[in-house]
């Protein structure tokens, strides 16, 4: 049985032109050295606190990569000890047993095997993934970070939107380093999904 209470979210960090990452996958330009004298300062603490509320992750295969590079580099894993499940049919590195992979249906995962085991579900890339679960109906709030920046070309937030999705603006907050974070609960959220392959990304 699904669980009432869960809540789907797809979050990504983007440049105010709309993507998420170049068409290499590099995000060296989300280092941006702008500021913002009347934005709010990202307290460390609130920011714990609000990762530890975070259930479960939802990424697609070149997102983990860039997740194992970042590890790689000596940045860390950024996704704590939550369950991060990767939407993939490739063959890819298991680095821990937080991680598990899987590739069928998008639709029938969300709602029958997440939705009943986690309250906050976090779907934190790429471009197709995010697609795909708005087209689904599956998600019930976006959370956009817009950098102070355009990077003309690259992977799109949004991938494959066959349809208008209608959003509600519940939020702005601008950041001291420029940032803007945008929070929308989606209108139709509460419409059956289809089904779907996970397409990975």
């Amino acid at each position: 049985m699904t669980t009432t209470d869960s809540r789907v979210t797809i979050h990504m960090a983007a440049s105010l032109d709309g993507f998420i990452a170049r068409k290499d996958g590099r995000v060296d330009w989300m280092e941006t050295a702008d500021e913002f004298a009347g934005g709010a300062t990202m307290d460390p603490g609130f920011v714990e606190a609000f990762l530890k509320s975070i259930d479960c992750y939802v990424m697609g295969s070149r997102t983990y990569e860039t997740a194992l590079s970042f590890e790689a580099k000596g940045l860390g894993w950024a996704y704590g000890d939550k369950p991060v499940f990767v939407l993939t049919s490739r063959k890819l590195p298991r680095t821990r047993n937080t991680v598990e992979f899987y590739s069928g249906d998008l639709g029938q995962f969300v709602n029958g095997r997440l939705r009943p085991a986690f309250r906050s579900i976090w779907f934190v890339g790429g471009g197709s993934v995010s697609g795909e679960c708005l087209r689904l109906g599956l998600a019930d709030e976006v959370r956009y970070s817009i950098l102070p920046i355009l990077i003309g070309d690259g992977i799109r937030f949004f991938e494959r939107l066959d349809r208008d999705v209608a959003l509600h603006l519940k939020e702005v907050k601008g950041y001291k380093n420029g940032m803007v974070a945008l929070c929308y609960e989606v209108r139709n959220a509460a419409k059956k999904p289809q089904s779907a392959k996970c397409s990975g990304q």
